[in-house]
């Protein structure tokens, strides 16, 4: 059976979450995908009915539409729409199709958007530039802007770059009718004073030195609740608190919902009909910044200024997925939790009763509601993302966007409990190419390291299994998924039981699976997984080559230079000179003798490109063959959301480095080439 290759990227579709008519009778999600001859990642709107048998349909035909939300009374339908000649702007249509009509003209984009309750409002976050940066002044290009002054240790953000002078602020406008006639261009007249304001019913409900969102409406509309740090120590720690935006004329200054002593990082907010105000937030600590391995919860707010109520356990339950939200629903709010690979759906009620709502070999990541009717989006092991309607504790699949990878052929993955040398079990997964073997292994690792590989479709292993090679994947201490004393076992100890994880884990898998060949193995891992890849060759000899991508290579170096650099390291591994040392791949790099292929990307500033470059020289100047490959223009998410060319030609460096230390029948250097 054939498997996905490298040129398969634009087969790899992502769904949106979804958002449900009111009247229950359909769905609608954003649908993209890589596109080669575009470079670029292109996508409409669907619309899916909820009926058996039904088919979904293109409801838009933009370049790259995404984030649709109806209108609380179902007549309109909201959307970000790129044109590709300038950052995502706000858009509505009727519901039932047609033309949009754009809404905002933001110099830097839209960030998140909600709808007011009754459904005449917009309420939106965008960032701010400071006037004479970002194109505010014409013809002043980004070379020739005056330098900029820090005051604070966190002043970019990997894939954005500075922020101090571009802050996130809310906004809310006037929705336009979709239906009425369009706005025509004026001609010049002498008579002209000046030129009309465009969107002239915008306001601007923030300002100041703070990024604010996500937002919610509360139920009467009156007031938005927005996620911010305005607090005095806010560069010094990660927590955020809930303050109130009255709407009124004078509304005054934002009020702290939130208890000024909590301590909770929040990454999403809803307010519900019966007024309590729902986030999704990490108990940060004492410091306001211990969040190694912390689980995320969900809390009931108590009020202005009053306790929040914690109506998860963080131990059990996980809520912090990417992208995670809340949903409210008959009989509480849905949210997504982190468990050994998958993403489950619960159920949370007022009490914090606890109940799942959708479990299985999936991982949610989107839902809606509407009465007791709730649709999620979803990936598994034969999709990159689907819709389906939740019914009696499972997903009834709505769609095939995924049918051409399907058809393509994917591989099966194996999954596994295997012993550690101290007792632990490590969970994980092995992929396997067709013939009997015995094949070549490729050990993947994972980044995060607070992450987790899952039972869903894994692009990389894929490609790689279609090469040749059987894949082995685990998730060592460190993960997510498993609970918090899983995930904080290596704080302040990197490089320890997560290494012997992996290691065991590969060991237990060759063991189990003859079609494994334990005396050609390779190792990889980008981020985190860069790092304990880069760990393991300077400890462990055994490996024919290794691939360390975009790594945390030198945690001393490290601050200063990422955008998170002000607490990782101290987090994670200390700040003591020696502990920071005895975890450090930079410290050992001259105990390593494995072929070691160093990839990074240019405008990386989560893990900067001198992490990479420094690593590569002194493998150089020891002697190690090594390779450094940098990707301009891209940032730390080359290998999720990087251009689709360079995508297909970071395939094409590894499996060549593959095929030059580690051949297979398929992927294997050409005589001529040698």
């Amino acid at each position: 059976m054939a498997v996905m290759i490298a040129n398969d990227v634009p087969l790899l579709t992502a769904v949106s979450r979804p958002t449900v008519h009111p009247d229950g009778s359909r769905a609608v999600v954003a649908v993209s995908h890589p596109d080669l001859d575009a470079d670029a990642y292109v996508g409409q709107l669907w619309t899916v009915p909820l009926a058996p048998g039904a088919s979904p349909t293109r409801l838009t035909r933009g370049r790259l539409d995404s984030a649709p939300q109806f209108s609380p009374d179902g007549r309109l339908l909201a959307f970000l729409r790129d044109t590709g000649d300038g950052p995502a702007q706000l858009h509505v249509v009727s519901a039932t199709g047609g033309e949009s009509v754009r809404v905002t003209e933001q110099k830097l984009g839209i960030g998140s958007y909600r709808w007011s309750p009754d459904s005449t409002r917009l309420a939106f976050t965008a960032r701010v530039p400071e006037h004479g940066r970002y194109g505010t002044v014409d013809d002043l290009v980004a070379a020739a802007e005056p330098p900029r002054r820090f005051t604070t240790l966190r002043y970019r953000s990997n894939g954005i770059g500075y922020t101090t002078d571009r802050h996130t602020h809310v906004f809310i406008v006037d929705v336009p009718d979709p239906t009425a006639e369009p706005a025509y261009r004026v001609a010049p007249s002498p008579h002209d004073q000046a030129p009309a304001v465009a969107h002239p019913g915008v306001r601007q409900l923030t300002s100041g030195p703070f990024d604010h969102g996500p937002i919610a409406f509360s139920p009467d509309g009156t007031t938005i609740a927005v996620v911010a740090a305005r607090h005095d120590s806010r560069d010094e720690d990660l927590a955020t608190d809930v303050f109130a935006l009255a709407l009124g004329e004078d509304a005054g200054a934002p009020q702290q919902l939130t208890d000024s002593g909590a301590s909770l990082g929040i990454v999403a907010i809803e307010w519900a009909p019966d007024g309590t105000v729902y986030v999704l937030g990490t108990e940060l600590g004492a410091s306001r910044r211990d969040f190694v391995g912390r689980g995320t919860s969900l809390w009931a707010l108590g009020g202005a200024g009053l306790p929040a109520r914690r109506l998860t356990d963080p131990a059990t339950h996980d809520l912090g997925e990417v992208g995670s939200h809340i949903t409210v629903a008959d009989q509480g709010v849905l949210v997504q939790n982190r468990a050994r690979g998958r993403v489950e759906l619960l159920r949370i009620g007022s009490d914090g009763t606890v109940s799942v709502a959708v479990a299985g070999d999936i991982a949610v990541t989107g839902h809606d509601a509407v009465g007791d009717t709730i649709v999620a989006s979803f990936t598994s092991p034969r999709s990159e993302g689907e819709l389906g309607v939740v019914e009696h504790g499972r997903v009834r699949q709505l769609t095939d966007f995924s049918a051409a990878l399907a058809e393509r052929g994917i591989a099966e993955a194996l999954e596994f409990m295997l012993p550690a040398r101290d007792g632990h079990t490590v969970h994980g997964w092995v992929l396997e190419p067709e013939g009997k073997g015995p094949h070549p292994v490729l050990l993947n690792i994972h980044g995060g390291p607070f992450a987790q590989y899952g039972v869903s479709f894994f692009d990389e292993a894929q490609v790689y299994v279609a090469a040749g090679y059987a894949v082995v994947l685990c998730n060592p201490r460190g993960a997510a998924g498993y609970g918090e004393e899983h995930a904080r076992a290596i704080r302040q100890r990197m490089g320890t039981v997560d290494l012997t994880d992996v290691l065991d884990f590969l060991e237990g898998a060759i063991a189990r699976r003859p079609r494994l060949d334990g005396t050609r193995v390779g190792i990889m891992g980008g981020s985190y997984g860069g790092y304990l890849t880069a760990w393991a060759i300077a400890h462990d000899h055994r490996f024919a080559a290794a691939i360390v991508e975009r790594g945390y290579l030198d945690p001393e170096q490290f601050v200063g230079t990422s955008d998170i650099g002000s607490f990782f390291t101290d987090e994670y591994a200390g700040t003591d000179p020696e502990l920071l040392r005895a975890q450090s791949p930079q410290a050992v790099v001259d105990r390593v003798s494995t072929s070691t292929l160093v990839l990074h990307s240019a405008d990386d500033l989560r893990c900067p490109l001198a992490q990479g470059e420094r690593y590569y020289a002194a493998l150089a100047r020891n002697g190690v063959p090594t390779e450094l490959l940098v990707f301009p223009g891209e940032n730390h998410e080359l290998t999720r959301s990087g251009r689709p060319r360079h995508r297909v030609q970071r395939f094409a460096a590894i499996l060549d480095w593959w095929a030059r230390y580690l051949p297979t029948e398929r992927n294997h250097v050409a005589p001529d080439e040698e």
